[in-house]
This record gives structure tokens, sequence and C-alpha cells, in this order.
């Protein structure tokens, strides 16, 4: 049977990883990406802030050596669900069985002003980027501001205010600084009241002006001031945006999206059949983030499992996921949420504490050891 898997992305490794330990070279899956390797979300906030270099955090997939599969490092130019076929820069592929998981595309060029006089850093590049000019940074006005919903990892705005305030705290500029931070939300984290509790609490003591319930709409260059969508002006020195997020055009192109995303029902099945979706490029109705996109795909790896065995598949996707929360100070946190097919989702905070490095630390571990094969 071909498998044919696009984007090697948290859903793509897990997909393949687990397909490939239950069956090995009895499938034969084809995992395709347009990049040379994975890095971890949180690890781009590390090399932003100057805490470990760009290398120690790149995983390349030429790693990858598991039975069963290959790895091709491609752009996937064109998908015909309906044929289960992909055009790439390498060739084409057939499948049996797609899986797509290309993830969001990143489009700051949406926002007036902010690729001319602003920093996008949630792409791997745009984080990288960062480090110098925060090294560089002599002190002033710095706003972090989402232009957009969805957006991936919905805790790291906070997370990112709370540790430029450590940084510029380190660099003895803080009391010549400002950290506002602006989102969407009307609470930070808003399926968990008691971790949106805990964050304003630590905002308030650290000077950390928020501004719930609005969005970054256009940067004025010339007179260095954001633009909110409600007509407010804030200044700045520094400006970090989380950008526009939209399905990748090929998917866009495909037929898969709906109102700009992949629909799918929590077997993570598209109206294709034979075509699954996981993670970001989906509306499944869980926070775009890969701990989401890899439980998704430990419900497509059943799926295919029992298909492949000719038994009934019955296991749906529990919305289920746990995500790491620095609070800066040597303190992280862990929150634990649930977003029920239909229901309302509900989290809880564990933590923060020092103690919980070493929790993420193994969260990191555990997975480059499964999905490369290596500590």
């Amino acid at each position: 049977m071909r498998i044919v898997i696009l984007g090697a992305g948290f859903g793509g490794l897990e997909l393949t990883t687990r397909l490939s330990a239950e069956f090995g070279e009895a499938l034969d899956i084809t995992l395709i990406d347009r990049s040379d390797g994975f890095v971890f979300g949180f690890a781009k906030l590390d090399v932003m802030f100057g805490r470990t270099p760009a290398a120690a955090v790149h995983h390349p997939y030429a790693d990858i050596v598991k039975p069963g599969v290959r790895f091709v490092r491609s752009a996937v130019r064109s998908i015909d669900p309906e044929q289960r076929r992909v055009v790439t820069d390498d060739g084409t592929f057939d499948a049996d069985i797609m899986v797509v998981a290309l993830g969001a595309d990143l489009d700051p060029a949406a926002t007036p002003g902010l690729v001319e006089a602003g920093h996008e850093f949630y792409s791997e590049a745009g984080a990288f980027a960062l480090q110098p000019v925060l090294d560089s940074f002599p002190g002033g006005h710095v706003v972090i501001a989402v232009t957009s919903t969805p957006f991936k990892c919905p805790p790291a705005p906070s997370e990112t205010a709370l540790l430029m305030h450590d940084f510029l705290t380190r660099r003895q500029i803080r009391d010549r600084s400002t950290i506002s931070l602006v989102m969407p939300l009307p609470r930070p984290i808003p399926p968990s009241p008691d971790t949106s509790a805990v964050l304003l609490e630590v905002f308030a003591e650290r000077g950390i002006d928020w501004h719930p319930s609005r969005t970054l709409t256009q940067i004025v260059p010339d007179r260095k001031v954001a633009q909110l969508d409600d007509g407010a002006e804030l200044p700045f020195d520094l400006l970090l945006a989380v950008p526009r997020h939209r399905v990748p055009q090929v998917v866009a192109e495909s037929g898969l999206a709906e109102d700009g995303w992949i629909p799918v029902d929590y077997t993570l099945r598209t109206r294709f059949p034979d075509v699954f979706a996981v993670g970001d490029v989906t509306s499944v109705g869980t926070p775009k983030a890969g701990v989401f996109a890899e439980g998704q795909a430990t419900v497509v790896a059943e799926q295919i499992i029992a298909r492949v065995r000719g038994q009934a598949a019955d296991q749906e996707y529990d919305g289920h996921g746990v995500c790491y929360l620095e609070f800066g100070d040597g303190r992280i946190g862990k929150v634990d949420i649930t977003f029920p097919y239909g229901g309302t989702p509900a989290g809880r905070l564990i933590g923060p504490s020092a103690e919980l490095f070493a929790d993420k630390k193994e969260f990191g571990t555990d997975r480059v050891a499964r999905w490369f094969g290596r500590g």
C-alpha cells in the first residue's frame, strides 16, 4: 500500500514513525517536505533570545532512516485529492492513502508596513534573524502584537513578552524600556481561566502592558507607530508581530480547503475518500500547535493500521494536548487542555515551577529519539 504524507512537521513525523514501527517494509511510505530539517516551535525562542545556537535546534530530515520510509525533499506543486496524486519538483507521486500535513503559511506582507518596519518571529528564519537585532537593541518601546486569527501556538505571544522582560533585565535596559502585548483574545489563554489569571498577575508584576481583544492592522514606518483595529496607536522602537496565517496556496488550489482551511471530521478524514488532513492546515477545532497535530496523527495512524489489517477503525480525535509556557524568571508551566468535538474547551495549569524545565526537555528529547533515531 502506498502512503504519501505531505509535510514533515509534528503530524507527518509522528504518523511516519507509527506506521513504520507497525508495518516496516510492508508499506511504501513517502514523506515529502520542502525543508531540509525540523525545528521545534519553542526552540525558535531559545535562538531568538540567544540561549542556544541555531545549529543546535536543527534536526536534519536526512537522519530519518526507517523501514518502509522514503523522505523526499521537494516543493509540492499540485494536489489532486480525487486521484490522490501529488506533483512535486522531483516528480509525481500516486497514493492509495494521502495525508495532508502542510501546516499554515505565514504572510507578513498582508499587514501594511510590517515587512518594512517590523519583525515577524513565527517563522524559523524570522526568529533566528531577530537574535542579532535583540542583541543590539538599546532599549525603548517594544510592541508584541498579533495581526489576525487563527494563529499558531496561542501561548507564544505571552511567553515572548515574559522572556523579553527577562532579556531586557539581563541587559540592564529594562528600566528604560516598555513592553506592550496586543492580542485578539479577551484573555491570554481563554480555555484555561487559571492560566490566564496567573499570566495577567505576572504581566502586572513585570510592568507588561496588556491590550486584549485587539489586533495589529498596520504599521506606519515613518512615524514608527503600530495602528490597532480600534483606532489606537502604539509607538514602538522594536515591533515583533505574529503575521497573518493562511492555508498553503497549493492546498487552496486543490479544492481541499473551505473557508480558508481543510475541513475534517474527528477521524481526520476529508470529504475525499482515503485523503486525511492533520495539523495547522485543518479547521478541526483545536489550536494550531504541534502537539495537537501529533495527537491527530495518532488517530490517522490507527485508521490506516485498521485499514491495512481489514479491521474496523473507530478511534476519534479527542482534542487533548499539553502545551509548555515559559513564565520567565526560571519558571515554566504546563497547560493541559482539551477541545472536545462540539463541546466547550477546558484546560488547567500545572506549575509554573523550575522543575518543569526537565519535563519540557524530555518532551523534546523523546520526540527526537523516536522521529530521528537519536537522543
